[in-house]
Formats: structure tokens, sequence, C-alpha cells
């Protein structure tokens, strides 16, 4: 099988190009794929990962907010001569801008058309996503236009021969609201499952760490002031780690924050984690903080997480509460926008050495359980399927 990848990959600053990477390594391992073309957005920075098998092909196609996505990423698809796409997707992947955004969510539609199966996996629903609090709009009128937006794009999205989605209550939701027939649910995965870790923490101040993109619904204030709160009235050596960048709809954010917390002791912003510096800032961490005030899908932080073996503290949201049931993760949960609520979540993890481990261990066997490699196995399957009832039709 030529299979086409559909996606942002490192150094990109778009969404989900750390878990298009890591989906792709695991389908470039795969016997079954003859060759692997991955379909990514035009960077600066040279590009530093290899995959070490000789059949993969890469294609710079598409800019984030631009115009052209649908014509350049469809040019692209049928002059790799891909048998099968996938497309690593959520709503704002081709830009922060309605139209550019709108348009690059109909290639499934045109892969339809061009009779290419694909499989579109959708990371968010915006069913479940708080418009406000992740940063889109807080008025009535405009919430409501975006709902109405969102739904005719989603119906764009399930012209795809499958919509993957990651959580069950997702495929509950579409495939009630939309009449669905060709909604699967395909768990998250984690990126990695290293050797068992060693569950004990480096010597010196513990190090309570948020990795990601912020300043929409992902905001550090909250654990900053938290940590601060509990360096107050307990005797923890602590210091906090802020691993990532802005999101592409917050520039400057992080910036503002420095300036903001300029006085406070023991705090690190790291900018931009590199692939190879992951494991470095996960196994250096006592513990991995969300400090969320909303949700819009799956995380690949709690993944990347388990996979680290290291604890969790999560704000009491769905669609993470949904996670961690349905996956087997653990960990202690706040209260979301509560700075006290949160300081108590960590001191009880802190303060607790056996907890800690337990909840790291329990994370890194939920990891273990649905690694990347299985579930890129999962969307083999899923393409022969298609595969086999494209043949059908055309036959009968």
């Amino acid at each position: 099988m030529k299979l086409a990848i559909v996606t942002a990959l490192p150094p990109s600053k778009v969404t989900l190009n750390e878990y298009g990477f890591h989906l792709a390594k695991h389908f470039a391992q795969k016997e079954e794929i003859e060759e692997l073309i991955l379909i990514t957005d035009k960077v600066r920075e040279p590009r530093h990962f290899d995959f070490d098998t000789g059949k993969v092909t890469l294609i710079e196609a598409w800019k984030f907010n631009s115009y052209n996505t649908l014509f350049s990423v469809s040019k692209a698809i049928r002059k790799s001569g891909a048998d099968a796409v996938l497309f690593n997707l959520q709503f704002m992947k081709f830009g922060d801008k309605k139209v550019p955004a709108a348009l690059g969510l109909m290639l499934p539609m045109i892969c339809r058309f061009q009779g290419i199966p694909s499989i579109t996996l959708l990371h968010n629903i915006l069913e479940q996503v708080d418009l406000g609090q992740a940063g889109f709009t807080e008025n009535r009128i405009l919430k409501f236009l975006f709902n109405q937006i969102g739904t005719f794009l989603t119906r764009l999205i399930l012209q795809s021969d499958r919509v993957a989605l990651t959580i069950g209550k997702y495929v509950e939701i579409i495939s009630a609201k939309y009449q669905a027939k060709n909604v699967i649910l395909m768990p998250h995965g984690s990126f990695e499952t290293p050797p068992a870790p060693d569950f004990d923490i480096p010597e010196g101040p513990k190090k309570v760490m948020c990795f990601g993109k912020f300043g929409t619904y992902k905001r550090v204030e909250l654990m900053i002031e938290a940590v601060e709160e509990l360096r107050q009235r307990t005797n923890l050596d602590l210091e906090i780690v802020i691993a990532g960048t802005d999101s592409p709809n917050t520039p400057g954010y992080l910036q503002e924050m420095k300036e903001k917390y300029a006085m406070v002791q023991n705090i690190e912003f790291t900018g931009y984690v590199a692939e190879e510096e992951v494991s470095k800032v996960f196994t250096e961490s006592a513990l991995v903080v969300f400090p969320y005030t909303a949700t819009t899908g799956s995380s690949g932080v709690l993944h990347q997480a388990g996979s680290y073996g290291k604890a969790v503290v999560m704000p009491n949201l769905g669609d993470l509460a949904l996670l961690v049931e349905e996956e087997g993760y653990a960990g202690e949960f706040f209260e979301p926008g509560n700075v006290a609520s949160l300081a108590r979540s960590l001191e009880n993890i802190l303060k607790n050495e056996e907890y800690r481990r337990s909840l790291g261990e329990k994370n890194y066997a939920a990891a273990c359980s649905l690694p990347m490699e299985t579930i890129a196995q999962m969307y083999l399957e899923e393409f022969k399927s298609l595969r086999k009832q494209k043949l059908k039709i055309k036959y009968v």
C-alpha cells in the first residue's frame, strides 16, 4: 500500500505536529506500507528526523492560513499516486481564519470524489468545546454562528470514508446528531513506550511541569500561582517548568507571562522543545500539570506523561475525565480555575512519594496498553477493509 498522511510535522508550530510525527514513524515500520507519503506544511527550519526505512517521501504542500491549501494538497495527493489517505485533523488545522480553515477541511470530500479511500482522524468535535473557555468567543450570537459553521464543517469531514474519533462519547454524539454510519472509535495511543522508567525523581527541587501550546484554554497563571501558594505554606523545594510555545492564536502570551511573573523564583520557560529533548523534560519532572480551562479533545500530553511514568494533575473537565476512565489513567483532579484546589492536588502528590509513584506506575501501564504501533495497525486494518469494499463495488 502507498499511504499518504496529511499532517503537520516538527518543527512546525501547527497543532498536532508531534502526533503526526509519531504516527508516521510507526506506519513507516509496517511491512504492508510500500511507500509512506507525508504531505505536510511548509517550514523554514530544517527537519531533523529520519525514519531510516528508505520508503518515506516528504512533500511540503501547504501553509497555515493559505487560501490555496485545498488545491495544493489535493494536487499533491493526486500526483503521489497514493492508494489511501489519512488526515490528521482538528478544526483549526489549516488556519485560524475561517475561510482557509474551512477550505482545508474540504479535502476528505475531494478524496471521495476522486475515489481515493480516506480516513480522517478528528481530534476534537465542536459539540464538546466551550467556545468561550477555549478562546474563540464569549458573544452569544457569535457562539451560535460558530456552532452553525461547525455543523457545516463536520458534515464536510464526514464525507471521508471513515471518521476516527478518540473518545467513545464523541462517537455517540456524532453518530446520533448526523446519523453517521462511518464513525469509528480509534484510541489516541501513546507516542513512545520506553523501557520501564525509573519512578524515582532527580535530587534537588521537585519540578512541576506543564507541556504544550499555551494562551487559549491552556493558561499557565493558574499553575504558577498554585505553586507559589504551596511554597508559602510548606517546606517543599519546587521548580516551575513551562515547556512549550504560544498557541498560534495567542502570539506573545508566554512573553507576557514572563514579564508578569518576573519576581517568581525558580521558574523556567523552555520555549520550543525539540523532539530529542522531550524525554529529558518529562523524565526530570516530578509530575505533569494540565492547567486547562477547557478541553478540545483527547490529550497527547497525558499519553506522553504516561509513557514516562509520571503522575498527573488534571482539571475535573468532561473530556479528560472520560479519557482517564476509558484508557485506565489515574491522577489528581482539581476544580477548574481554582488556585487553592490545584495547590491541594499538587500537595497531595508532592508530599507523598508512595502515592506519586503509584500514579506514575498506573499511567505507565495505561500507556503500554495502547502503543502507537498498535494504533497504526488498527488504521491499516481499516484501510484494508475500505479497499476491499471499493473493489467489490467496482466489480459488482
